[in-house]
């Protein structure tokens, strides 16, 4: 039993396992979520570890700051360039898509025996919001990629619908302990929060990026530091001015994303590691909070089972249609959108809070939260890409590369960058030596990727299609190498 064991063993071990799952997922094509939950509900009370963990505040709490940190490192990940075609279109949906999906939710939930109006908007709220790295993951191990804007639209979404379905969840709890609020303290309070979230994300965003160009620290390894005082301050001084800091976090990390400041690459890899310690701390927490016995209750079940159905085939694309309905997206694309509304660990998270406030459903409404949650993962899961294949918007997948060697903004590095380039198979430098290509002082083909191999280029290496060139140099240069590496052989007539 692991309640028996040295808790830095017990500690290491559910890593151990954790990490063990990670890479078992990509062989039997389960998402790692699942894994991770599974691997807590084995190590808690009705499992062989026997671990009993009922404090559903320090889950909370714990939740809370995971979350900061994923949607930070998600917003740092993203590129602008990619969400700025999509990102009215992307807010609608985070915004009025989780509103939406809360509402048609609740009408059907106010039908059962389980629950009153106010209890059915409450669960419509919880489970209002969509995981963008479900979704990916699942379709990356399943080597299908989606084409166009769905990927950044999704992402986008995804990443940003969480504060929205926060800020419901809460109202909700509000309005059930505070039945005759009004309703239009309820809008102010809402326009309070996510105006404050997103100017402070912004500003806390460009203040990051200046001021960490002009702090010189001597260690390297003490930027990581640096991350996470920002993560942690902008949420804390968000929250402090009653903003909301989850979307705060998020635009954060995407102004960081599109700003340029020392050991950018080396920050964005440590955050992308840490987004993933945090997502199975947090997953570990809500598998040891659940108790297995009473998710498989029948009641749970029958009800789950509904929910599901609601959500998955009503309410969710009830949502994406209307939230689309003066967009560009074709009926096969929005029906693709309505599929990927997996639902993950948010849900489970936003279900701790009538916990902890004491509410007499709650246990009962965690259980059905979770089991919602599994049942959407499992099923839309699973399915995703032979949905994509089916509507015809499968795309294939580009690996990133992994580079042997690194190269990444110091301060000696001035203006100079790295950048990916790769060579379209009818591109007019294929077929030409590196030494004809008369790049212009200061640019360099640092490495060239074909194929498995990695290639140092010399004046007589003869570029071929499918390469990718790994370019160091001005970035302004870097941007017309660009243009010029993309451009099309002629035809023969």
């Amino acid at each position: 039993m692991l309640h028996t064991i040295n808790p830095f063993l017990v500690a290491g071990l559910l890593f151990f396992l954790s990490l063990v799952a990670g890479a078992l997922s990509e062989k039997i094509k389960v998402p790692a979520l699942i894994l991770f939950l599974g691997i807590g509900m084995l190590a808690g009370v009705d499992g062989p570890g026997g671990l009993d963990f009922s404090d559903a505040e320090a889950a909370n709490s714990v939740g809370t700051f995971a979350l900061a940190f994923i949607l930070f490192s998600g917003g740092f990940q993203t590129q602008w360039s990619d969400i700025k075609p999509i990102v009215t279109q992307g807010v609608v949906l985070s915004t009025l898509g989780v509103f939406l999906t809360a509402v048609a939710m609740a009408v059907p939930l106010a039908f059962l025996p389980q629950f009153d109006y106010k209890d059915a908007f409450l669960l419509g709220a919880i489970i209002s919001s969509t995981d963008a790295a479900a979704v990916f993951s699942i379709l990356r191990t399943q080597k299908v990629g989606v084409k166009g804007a769905l990927k950044p639209l999704l992402e986008f979404e995804s990443g940003s619908n969480d504060p929205m379905a926060v800020f419901l969840t809460l109202t909700a709890i509000t309005w059930l302990k505070t039945p005759d609020v009004p309703v239009t303290e309820l809008a102010i309070k809402f326009v309070v929060q996510m105006a404050a979230g997103g100017a402070m994300g912004f500003v806390m965003g460009r203040f990051a990026c200046y001021a960490i160009q002009r702090l010189r620290v001597t260690n390297e390894a003490l930027y990581p530091v640096w991350g996470i005082s920002i993560v942690m301050a902008t949420f804390g001084i968000t929250e402090t001015v009653y903003g909301n800091g989850y979307l705060a976090v998020y635009v954060c990390g995407i102004v960081m994303g599109g700003g340029d400041f020392l050991y950018k690459y080396s920050l964005q890899r440590f955050h992308e590691g840490f987004a993933w310690l945090m997502q199975i701390i947090m997953f570990l927490v809500l598998g040891l909070l659940v108790t297995p016995r009473e998710v498989v209750d029948a009641s749970v079940i029958s009800t789950g089972l509904l929910v599901s159905f609601c959500l998955m085939f009503i309410a969710r694309p009830v949502a994406v249609f209307v939230g689309t309905i003066f967009s560009r997206f074709n009926w096969r694309e929005k029906l693709f959108v309505s599929w990927t509304g997996l639902r993950g660990a948010v849900p489970i998270i936003l279900a701790t809070y009538p916990l902890t406030e004491g509410h007499p459903q709650a246990k009962y409404m965690f259980n059905l939260i979770f089991f919602v949650v599994l049942t959407s993962v499992m099923i839309q899961g699973k399915t995703l890409a032979n949905a994509a294949k089916f509507l015809k918007l499968d795309a294939a997948v580009r690996e990133a590369k992994s580079w042997t060697l690194n190269f990444d903004i110091t301060p000696s590095s001035g203006d100079d960058v790295t950048r990916e380039v790769d060579l379209l198979p009818d591109a007019e430098v294929i077929g030409r030596a590196v030494k004809d290509l008369r790049f212009p002082d200061g640019v360099t083909i640092l490495l060239i990727n074909r194929g498995d191999k990695y290639l140092i280029p010399k004046g007589w290496t003869v570029l071929e299609k499918d390469d990718t060139l790994l370019l160091f140099g001005d970035r302004a240069k870097l941007t017309d190498i660009e243009a010029m590496l993309a451009v099309r052989a002629e035809k023969e007539s």
